[in-house]
């Protein structure tokens, strides 16, 4: 940490497939800078890198860094992971493989199950087992155990997820085969699946920890290779990796459960839009997150992001807690193309940061998002994005041609149907968790961040009947603000499947004891006195026969009283997911502990009100409204509003980081923290 504290600076920075967001605050004086760079695909670290030297702060006075990455994730998608095996009970070799016999899309004739993530020969199995309270029926096979060891070696393997079964309950045989692993191949990383997820399912179980170690040399080199460059700059403070589920952990355990770091860096965005809720007391919120690949989309209600305990990749399962972010291709970088039967589409597939999209200048000349975006007037060409890549029109016109021609349309056509398209798929993600999950879209309002958020969540809101747009301050690195407002969490869970009126109360609080002791000393090896943590209990409870649970708070004390408490809420929260409740016996299936060391939060600055005179556009631009009809919008520049300005649509508001278009009949009025308010046209909000 910095000598003096009040002279350090907090930094975070989200790696992205396009941009490198980063966002510094200044302890001293509370100052909050926003900037990008672009990222560095063949060398991640190097953009991070960047973004310190951008962001204007000496390396020895960070007294904080927070870091989102998609590292793992692009992992996944490109398939690049390590050549990774299984380790497994005997007679359980194709669990993995085999997978479940259910698929999410019934009806499709034309669905192939995803590529796994390893070979069958990449499949061994070793003589043991438990049963499901943890006692051994067969024991570990010593011999066997090491020619399996011996079989990994040889065949280059660089990566072993050990999976047996039953191990959630007792793992003494796990790790029995990390140590033979350690001897005979100890340059192989392992994964053991009850470090992971302490839960039965043995499918979901495997799965998950076969994510953990395809990815866990590719996050080791690249935070070792990170680490190393920041200690050689004078680094010396303390380091975090955002999770998937919302919290923050150390490099060092994101090294050993590099499978937390999936949706590292969408989880930011989430966190901050939390935040911002209760700042801004509007609780209930759809945020969408439109950066240079993707969108993502994730709700917060009463103030909190949706946390699920199980996510899935490419249709396989994750055994984790993740925020429930819907991400589609539907980003800046988005690519157009003319699919088989003649018709206009946009994306998934991304031009990334290299080459970019056209306008970029860097050699592509595929059309993007960006690139029409451009032609239609929503960007202009004399803000540079990212600080230093000003956008070349003529560049995005000669890229949208091919496409007119192939559609016998101007190009100015071409580029209106790009943004239409794109919107309509983002509608289909916000609806997917509104509508499809019971909620409306009226009862919220729309936070939107990213560098393209804000050119298109205007429109979005009004084919949903969003009443109120919300665009927060730096909204182009939204998602590292949010990094710098994560608490350090430990997730821990036992599964006990235990009918709650004959439940053992006695060994259900010891197993809480357990994971209480585990949590309490984690935390302090992190440096979390006990002034700094929040324990908090929980219990996934179902009807029993049931699949699917309601996760319920419980208090610090499992006793009759409680489980009286437990039975009431879990009706009403039953009926709240589902839409009934019976009189049926009641389960407990997995007790779980959240445990959160709590670090100091910045406070955004609040805005001061105009003295004199009134906001006034600098400028205007033609923007195209369809029809072959053209309007001048005025263009404002965000970095002089004030509290309680006002803007009356339409207009472009123009700012470092991202542009915001909005239309004739809107009205926005600037908030105490920067942030634009945008209403809709009374007329649009059906």
């Amino acid at each position: 940490m910095s000598s003096n504290p009040s002279s350090s600076v907090r930094l975070a920075v989200d790696v992205g497939g396009t941009f490198t967001d980063v966002v510094s605050l200044d302890m001293a004086d509370g100052t909050l800078h926003f900037d990008k760079v672009p990222t560095t695909v063949s060398e991640p670290s190097k953009g991070v890198l960047n973004a310190f030297a951008r962001a204007g702060a000496e390396t020895s006075r960070v007294s904080y860094f927070a870091h989102g990455t998609t590292l793992g994730l692009n992992a996944l998608l490109t398939r690049t992971g390590a050549k990774t095996a299984v380790v497994t009970t005997r007679g359980f070799r194709d669990v993995y493989l085999l997978g479940r016999t259910d698929r999410t899309p019934v009806y499709d004739f034309k669905y192939t199950k995803p590529e796994a993530l390893l070979k069958r020969s990449q499949t061994f199995e070793v003589p043991e087992r438990m049963n499901y309270q943890g006692e051994v029926l067969t024991d570990f096979d010593h011999d066997a155990a090491k020619a399996v060891a011996e079989s990994i070696r040889d065949a280059g393997i660089e990566a072993v997820a050990v999976c047996f079964l039953h191990a959630y309950a007792n793992p003494a045989h796990e790790l029995a085969m990390r140590e033979l692993l350690s001897e005979v191949a100890p340059n192989v990383d392992v994964t053991l699946s009850h470090e992971l997820t302490r839960e039965y399912r043995e499918y979901e179980r495997t799965s998950t920890a076969v994510f953990d170690a395809y990815i866990k040399p590719v996050v080791r080199r690249y935070l070792g290779r990170l680490q190393g460059a920041l200690e050689r700059d004078g680094f010396l403070g303390q380091f975090f990796m955002i999770r998937s589920g919302g919290g923050a952990m150390t490099p060092s355990r994101a090294k050993d459960a590099p499978v937390n770091l999936i949706l590292s860096g969408p989880a930011g965005g989430v966190i901050g839009a939390a935040s911002f809720a209760v700042a801004t007391n509007e609780p209930n919120l759809i945020t969408i997150d439109m950066g240079g690949t993707s969108l993502d989309a994730s709700l917060i209600i009463e103030g909190q992001p949706l946390l699920h305990h199980e996510a899935t990749f490419d249709n396989l399962p994750i055994t984790i807690p993740s925020l429930n972010i819907h991400t589609i291709g539907a980003g800046g970088g988005s690519l157009v193309w003319i699919d088989e039967g003649g018709h206009l589409q946009v994306g998934p597939k991304s031009a990334g940061a290299d080459p970019g999209p056209a306008a970029y200048g860097q050699g592509g000349t595929q059309a993007t998002f960006t690139d029409a975006a451009l032609v239609l007037g929503y960007l202009g060409t004399e803000t540079a994005l990212a600080g230093t890549l000003r956008l070349n029109r003529e560049l995005a016109e000669q890229a949208l041609s091919p496409s007119a021609d192939a559609l016998g349309m101007s190009v100015d056509q071409v580029a209106f149907g790009v943004v239409r398209i794109a919107v309509t798929k983002i509608v289909g993600a916000v609806r997917a968790i509104t509508v499809e999950a019971g909620h409306s879209p009226r009862d919220f309002a729309m936070l939107t961040f990213g560098g393209g958020g804000g050119l298109v969540a205007v429109d979005v809101a009004r084919e949903l009947s969003i009443p109120r747009v919300i665009v927060p301050p730096g909204p182009g690195a939204f998602s590292a603000l949010g990094m710098l407002m994560a608490d350090v969490q430990h997730d821990f869970s036992r599964t006990r499947v235990t009918l709650l009126d004959d439940a053992d109360l006695d060994r259900l609080e010891q197993q809480y004891s357990d994971m209480t002791a585990e949590a309490t000393s984690a935390l302090e090896a992190e440096g979390f006195g006990s002034d700094q943590r929040n324990l908090l209990r929980f219990a996934d409870m179902r009807y029993q026969g049931q699949e699917h649970t309601v996760s319920l708070p419980v208090g610090p004390v499992l006793n009759a009283a409680e489980v009286a408490h437990l039975k009431e809420v879990f009706a009403e929260s039953h009926e709240r997911h589902y839409g009934h409740s019976m009189d049926d016996p009641i389960e407990i299936v997995t007790l779980r502990l959240r445990a959160l060391g709590l670090v100091e939060r910045p406070s955004l600055p609040e805005l001061s009100k105009r003295e004199s005179g009134e906001l006034a556009p600098v400028d205007t631009r033609p923007v195209y409204r369809g029809d072959g009809q053209w309007q001048d919008y005025p263009v404002y520049h965000r970095e002089s509003f004030l509290l309680n300005d006002r803007i009356e649509g339409p207009a472009v508001i123009n700012e470092h980081t991202s542009t915001t278009v909005m239309h004739e009949g809107d009205i926005a009025v600037v908030g105490r923290l920067g942030e634009i308010q945008i209403t809709l046209k009374e007329d649009d909000r059906g």
